[in-house]
């Protein structure tokens, strides 16, 4: 089948990048990348319309620019997987693609599907969450993961050791794919839920990852904080560092105190305690 490829570059400003793959995915494309100046997005040409792309990226912002490429059915394969390289978090542990070759030489080793543009650690704020879970102690605790995207942190929350972890995104694709990532990676403790914060009950957590954007976080951290568990921590990302003084003050609104602050161009992770 013949694909054609979508290259979205936007500016660093642009605070939709988050919810562009699921809009690309409502008008028939299947398949996202990251990349340094936005994303990529993959749909077979039979079901493409360049109209109906223009109209959704101008509802979105006249910032963002694309290229077109077609891409032949026989190089479908070998683009797809040259545009996705393994990353390798903190020399311990490392997100590969089913089709990479098994690495041995590493504690931690995540396999996810790369269906979805975000959640693959290339992005700044997986790469951070996931460093800053690799620091944290896991053990025998509950952890909640909020915007799971692919399921990673998830994944690797069960594998560092935590009793159950629950994986909740209001986006089908991403709820889909972190049930295909769970599988892959034989995961036994880690629930899919398919929602938002309005879907926590009365279960409590030891840890939350929420890796989301700065409105949502800042509208629905008070949920948060409800399903935290006293002397529990919390994980915000999504956000740019001009966001973090936002993002402290509705913290502590609810009890929270900065512990660890994380940069990386540009973009933010911020670990509280309760």
């Amino acid at each position: 089948m013949e694909y054609i490829e979508i290259k979205c570059h936007y500016p660093k400003s642009f605070q939709g990048e988050e919810i562009l793959p699921a809009m690309l995915g409502e008008i028939g494309f299947e398949s996202f990348m990251e990349t340094e100046e936005g994303v990529s997005a993959f749909i077979p040409s039979e079901n493409f319309s360049e109209e109906t792309l223009k109209e959704l990226l101008f509802s979105l912002s006249k910032k963002i620019h694309y290229e077109k490429t077609v891409i032949p059915d026989q190089n479908w394969n070998a683009v797809w997987e040259s545009n996705f390289e393994p990353v390798v978090i903190a020399e311990n542990c490392i997100v590969r693609a089913p089709f990479h070759e098994c690495r041995n030489d590493v504690e931690f080793e995540l396999i996810i599907e790369p269906r979805m543009a975000f959640g693959t650690a290339h992005h700044e704020t997986t790469f951070q969450m996931l460093q800053l879970l690799l620091k944290e102690d896991v053990t025998g605790k509950t952890v909640l993961d909020m915007g799971c995207g692919t399921g990673i942190i998830a994944i690797l929350a069960e594998k560092k050791g935590a009793a159950s972890v629950s994986a909740i995104d209001n986006d089908e694709w991403a709820y889909n794919n972190t049930c295909d990532n769970l599988k892959i990676n034989n995961t036994k403790n880690v629930k899919a839920l398919s929602g938002d914060a309005s879907i926590l009950g009365n279960e409590r957590y030891d840890v939350i990852f929420a890796n989301i954007n700065r409105n949502i976080l800042l509208q629905d951290m008070k949920t948060y904080c409800s399903v935290l568990k006293d002397n529990g921590i919390i994980f915000f990302s999504g956000f740019y560092t001009e966001d973090n003084e936002a993002i402290t003050k509705e913290a502590e609104k609810y009890g929270l105190k900065i512990a660890a602050i994380s940069e990386r161009n540009r973009w933010s992770a911020l670990k509280f305690r309760f």
